[in-house]
């Protein structure tokens, strides 16, 4: 066996993955199973290809260490860890060098006390520097400096992009605050991760929030933001100076029809743009001109671009994209031919593959996932044809236990033709108890064709599950994003409404037994249904829900909110609803004035250290509700934010779903 399966031990071997069947256990998956932390989330191999970067943890030292593999010996280093945190993000600098964070898995929202810091480390362990602080004002003395040096702000950040990695230096993000904690423009700043000196930032146009390198590492396009406008600038790599591309509503789109998506190799800048349809298409847009190219590079029929594009340091690979589930189109030969090998060894997953940028080995990165299983790691080797595990997310879980997972479609009342998701339990025939799962956001796209924790354990418990990408939603086109622009409570609503009856229609849940469920506009949309559609859900559970849009506007003096100034005023009055202008429609969607039309069972959650819903939304719903409706359960997680960050939250809160689902549509 490869030294390698030392990092994760595995309930399930390779292979399993490559298409043998488990038998079921009779046991229930427990709860725990789906909601613990994933023992396993990522890798990353260097831009060589010889060496990979790898979470680590055990018995011994429980938080999350950062470990390098040797390749060409399977060595196991160990470069970067803490007493006190676990590691949090990580990125290659170059073939010899990391950087990374820190975080706590075991501290819920309300108890966070750092920034995440940032630190380097060289791949055998030598080298170590912290870069940035973590708390407060910090001054650091090592052997390897002349003297003291101030660390750079608590408020640096990695930018997510990994550059050229041909050298000790990277950009950062220097995120400047306002007194009240909105965030006001980002900073890039050059930084070498030797030495931990920052050059001055990069001149700006205005205030950024946003900056894309090119394919030499070096900032090229910034996008600034000035009230409601978003406006593009591209950077001149010969005399530095910044020209304007376009500009757009930052909230609506309203505007310019292209968004910047990536630069390739030769300097190309590729965009998204819906110019030829109702969809987003990746076009190459030419710099001299301000011009699309006729014919879009990817078009995904029904679905937005949502991907990215796969380049190493001198050609444009393939690219990276999601339709029902995430794929790769190739375009260089060599990878699509890999990658056909991969899937004849892996044919009931999706197998996503990752190539370093600048390959000196056989070695692939390959993450495997699909409905019924989580997410797995493994490297494959191209000169073998060989694949070894990696790590998996959650090894406990049993994918012949599991329930498959179908995009579905239905048509609105008033014709919209409206996407969705349907998990049903295994061995469901007809008329099965349902939970209808309505996700937040809500201009978000809620699912795709992945092994989701939630539903699978509502699943695990006989329930059938519907998840309607309601109007509103994103990744499916325009037409169907702004359908929803200012129908909190009246046709979003309406679209869950027609999604729960399709379902009865079709002979997929028992017309008595359906309860609807959701977090944040997910749980606002909770409260409205079951006051609009009091027939049609025998019960609720709604967790850091909504629960008046005015409140989402005037907040609350002694509970901080982190909706944005610029948010209430151009974002929320042209998709949710204007205070002043729809002051009736407002009123007449708010759950909170009309607590007292639910008699159905109820089931709320919120949590105290919550930012983006603050507490007020659950605590002054509940004590309206409650005069009415003795059938309401509150639970409060002091400590915890806009979800459930820690296991025993997530545990404890599905425990008493469980109970509560079997209690009021009855245990299957």
């Amino acid at each position: 066996m490869h030294p390698l399966h030392l990092l994760r031990a595995l309930a399930l071997t390779a292979a399993v993955l490559c298409g043998h069947t488990l038998a079921a256990d009779a046991a229930t998956t427990p709860i725990a199973d789906f909601f613990n932390n994933p023992q396993f989330s990522d890798a990353e191999l260097s831009p060589s290809g010889k060496y990979l970067a790898v979470r680590l943890a055990n018995k011994q030292n429980p938080r999350d260490m950062l470990g390098v593999v040797d390749l060409s010996n399977n060595s196991v280093k160990v470069v970067g860890n803490f007493s006190d945190a676990d590691i949090g993000r990580y990125a290659w600098v170059n073939d010899n060098r990391l950087v990374f964070t820190a975080t706590d898995r075991d501290l819920a929202q309300g108890d966070m006390r750092y920034a995440p810091g940032l630190y380097a480390v060289n791949r055998d362990g030598s080298g170590f520097r912290q870069l940035a602080m973590r708390n407060g004002k910090a001054f650091i003395t090592d052997a390897s400096s002349l003297g003291a040096r101030e660390l750079l702000p608590w408020h640096t950040y990695l930018s997510g992009q990994d550059g050229a990695q041909d050298s000790d230096f990277l950009y950062v993000q220097n995120h400047n605050y306002s007194d009240s904690g909105e965030l006001l423009d980002i900073e890039l700043l050059r930084l070498n991760t030797v030495n931990g000196r920052a050059g001055a930032a990069i001149e700006r146009p205005g205030n950024s929030y946003y900056w894309m390198l090119d394919q030499q590492g070096e900032p090229r396009l910034t996008i600034t933001r000035d009230k409601a406008i978003s406006t593009v600038w591209y950077r001149a790599p010969a005399s530095k100076a910044w020209r304007k591309l376009n500009e757009f509503d930052t909230y609506t789109g309203h505007g310019s029809n292209f968004r910047p998506l990536a630069f390739g190799p030769d300097g190309t800048l590729y965009v998204t743009s819906n110019q030829q349809g109702d969809t987003t298409d990746v076009y190459a847009y030419d710099l001299k001109t301000g011009k699309l190219s006729d014919k879009p590079l990817v078009r995904l029929e029904g679905y937005d671009f949502s991907g990215e594009l796969i380049m190493n340091n001198n050609q444009l690979l393939g690219i990276r994209h999601l339709t029902d589930a995430d794929a790769i189109t190739w375009i260089d030969p060599a990878m699509k031919a890999m990658q056909e090998k991969v899937d004849a060894l892996l044919p009931n997953t999706v197998n996503l593959l990752s190539v370093p940028t600048r390959a000196e080995t056989p070695w692939v990165l390959v993450t495997a996932y699909a409905d019924i299983w989580p997410k797995r790691m493994m490297l494959y080797n191209s000169q073998t044809g060989k694949l070894t595990m990696v790590g998996a997310a959650y090894p406990a879980i049993n994918p012949s236990q599991m329930a498959r997972k179908v995009l579905v479609h239905y048509t609105a009342r008033d014709g919209l033709t409206i996407p969705a998701w349907l998990t049903l339990p295994q061995g469901a025939t007809t008329r099965r108890p349902m939970v209808v799962l309505v996700h937040g956001g809500p201009w978000v796209r809620g699912g795709s064709w992945e092994w989701d924790p939630e539903a699978q354990f509502l699943a695990s418990r006989g329930y059938a599950v519907l998840e309607p990408e309601f109007r509103g939603s994103t990744g499916y086109g325009s037409r169907l994003f702004r359908a929803g622009w200012k129908q909190w409570g009246l046709k979003m609503q309406d679209d869950i409404a027609d999604a729960t009856r399709w379902a009865i229609g079709k002979g997929y849940a028992d017309a008595q037994r359906i309860c609807i469920a959701g977090a944040s506009y997910g749980g606002y949309a909770t409260l409205m249904g079951l006051i609009k559609d009091p027939n049609l859900y025998r019960c609720g559970v709604e967790w850091v829900g909504v629960t008046d849009i005015n409140l989402m506007y005037d907040g609350s003096w002694f509970y901080r909110s982190d909706m944005t100034n610029d948010w209430k005023q151009y974002g929320m009055p042209a998709l949710i609803g204007d205070q002043v202008k729809d002051a009736d429609q407002l009123k007449a969607t708010s759950p909170l004035l009309q607590a007292n039309k639910i008699q159905q069972p109820l089931l709320m959650a919120y949590g105290g250290a919550d930012e983006r819903v603050p507490l007020p939304h659950g605590t002054r719903f509940y004590k309206a509700i409650k005069a009415t409706n003795p059938n309401v359960e509150w639970i409060e997680y002091a400590d915890e934010g806009h979800g459930w960050k820690l296991p025993k939250t997530r545990i404890d809160f599905w425990g008493r779903v469980e109970q509560f689902l079997d209690k009021n549509i009855g245990k299957p």
